[in-house]
């Protein structure tokens, strides 16, 4: 039975903006290969971040065969208030494209959501669902 996703990856042009990117708004941000993969961890979460040398390689099949950087479309769970998520990403340098709006997510509950953009072009969403219990967002993620 598929409980939820493991990993996603995303090919990267801008490597060192997307670390320091990905490290501010809180990920542990290690090399996993040198010179081909870095992986970004977020709570049980994981993104492997390609560098050119991995997409660009005609050798390397294990991803999305069209897959270049800036085709990423991700949503992140936030726990802290909305305030402290737009002071976040203002740290990060992101530009807020949308949002504050209200949004149905992965645990079929409405949230409010922010859109922005990473080094790359990525389109990032950030959720909070203020008005879920605790306990609700605890067994959804074990």
């Amino acid at each position: 039975m598929i409980r939820g996703f493991d990993h996603v990856a995303l090919p990267m042009q801008n490597v060192e903006d997307m670390i320091a990117f990905y490290k501010t708004i809180g990920a542990e941000v290690i090399e996993e290969v040198p010179g081909f993969l870095h992986a970004a961890y977020l709570g049980n979460n994981k993104i492997n971040l390609h560098m050119p040398a991995a997409w660009q390689s005609p050798k390397f099949e294990l991803r999305g065969p069209a897959a270049q950087p800036g085709c990423g479309d991700l949503c992140f769970a936030w726990e802290g208030s909305m305030d402290d998520l737009q002071n976040l990403l203002a740290i990060a340098g992101a530009e807020i494209i949308e949002g504050p709006c209200e949004r149905r997510g992965g645990l079929n509950e409405m949230g409010t959501s922010v859109y922005e953009r990473d080094p790359d072009n990525n389109l990032l969403e950030f959720i909070t669902y203020e008005n879920v219990q605790r306990d609700k967002l605890a067994r959804k993620g074990s």
